[in-house]
């Protein structure tokens, strides 16, 4: 009887172990699920957004949309490459309604702006780094016809990717204006005291959230989608304003935000995103003046009162490289570029000088 009694429980114990197997794979697979994004709808594909505006054809095949402002580039003095901020696209509010008709009759100015990979009309390139999206702006360039050099001017997120173009193709570059340029937490230069400090004084929502897009960006869609517990503020569209700030979103434009995000989240935002917030390839305060002959100028323009980039940091940085014109704004916050005739301000220092 005990023999039997011990093979019924050995029975019984396979057939327990298997269905626990088989709940513990059902119960991974629904977690895997669950944190993947939804497939991103391709331009011209048809649950995608439809193909309109002029686009280009990179070496490896995607598409980049983009839009031309000012005079003809065939007659024009000076040539920009704008990159936007955080979810915005090629026809950004600060090109279209801030850079004066008036300034650029005067200087001869033409300005293009691109939909980076995933974002508009521009194909996505799901292992897009910060070097590769640099190749975009110069395959851009190129095929433009720009010339042999240009100008870049870059806005939040725009003024991460603007420290790469001076990485890595400073030989095409006339000048460059960084507006409020990302900052990185990992980058190694930073002081342990400095950046722990800046740490502190961010919400514990954006905290957490930053850790899970540096450390396992591969969780950083379900993070911010999930209503578990608060995600980052900036895609929340609860980041912290400052007076100023507060003013100007009142009247600020953001009627592109859809087009931007029209092929989806994951592909456009929050791609952007963990790439803002990797790992770098190299770290900002590590480089040396590209232009030792003075034959080009890099000017950074900073609010002290900035809720989303700790104006301390900034300092810092600019402090490492004493080749940067520092240009700090007291009583400005993020949204400094919006305001009445700045943004005809910056691209005149850029362009001249004055």
């Amino acid at each position: 009887m005990a023999g039997g009694l011990n093979k019924n429980i050995s029975t019984n114990s396979g057939i327990f172990s298997k269905v626990l197997l088989v709940f513990t794979v059902g119960i991974l697979a629904w977690g895997y699920q669950s944190i993947q994004p939804p497939p991103n709808k391709l331009p011209g594909s048809p649950s995608g957004p439809t193909i309109t505006g002029p686009r280009i054809k990179l070496k490896d095949g995607r598409h980049l949309a983009y839009k031309e402002r000012g005079i003809s580039k065939d007659t024009a003095k000076y040539k920009i490459i704008f990159l936007y901020p955080f979810g915005s696209c090629r026809h950004d509010p600060v090109v279209d309604s801030h850079l004066s008709q008036k300034l650029i009759e005067e200087l001869r100015i033409y300005i293009v702006n691109f939909d980076r990979p995933g974002h508009g009309k521009s194909d996505p390139h799901p292992s897009r780094i910060l070097k590769s999206l640099t190749s975009d702006i110069e395959e851009l360039a190129d095929q433009l016809k720009l010339g042999p050099k240009f100008y870049i001017i870059g806005y939040s997120i725009g003024g991460g990717l603007s420290w790469s173009c001076l990485k890595y193709i400073p030989h095409r570059l006339a000048g460059v204006a960084l507006l409020t340029p990302t900052i990185n937490y990992w980058w190694p230069s930073f002081p342990a005291s400095l950046s722990t400090e800046a740490w502190s004084q961010m919400m514990a929502r954006d905290r957490w959230a930053f850790l899970v897009i540096h450390y396992a960006p591969w969780l950083s869609y379900w993070w911010n989608t999930q209503t578990w517990f608060p995600g980052l503020s900036i895609i929340a569209n609860t980041l912290v304003l400052s007076q100023q700030d507060k003013e100007i979103a009142h009247f600020l434009d953001l009627s592109n935000t859809g087009y931007a995000r029209q092929q989806g989240d994951a592909e456009s935002i929050h791609r952007e995103i963990a790439v803002a917030f990797g790992n770098w390839e190299f770290d900002p305060m590590d480089m040396e003046n590209p232009f030792l002959n003075d034959e080009a100028f890099v000017h950074l323009w900073q609010g002290d009162e900035d809720g989303a980039i700790p104006v301390t940091l900034q300092r810092y940085l600019v402090q490492r490289l004493p080749w940067i014109r520092y240009h700090e704004l007291p009583g400005s916050g993020h949204m400094f570029p919006f305001l009445d005739g700045m943004f005809d301000k910056i691209v005149r220092v850029m362009l001249t000088g004055e």
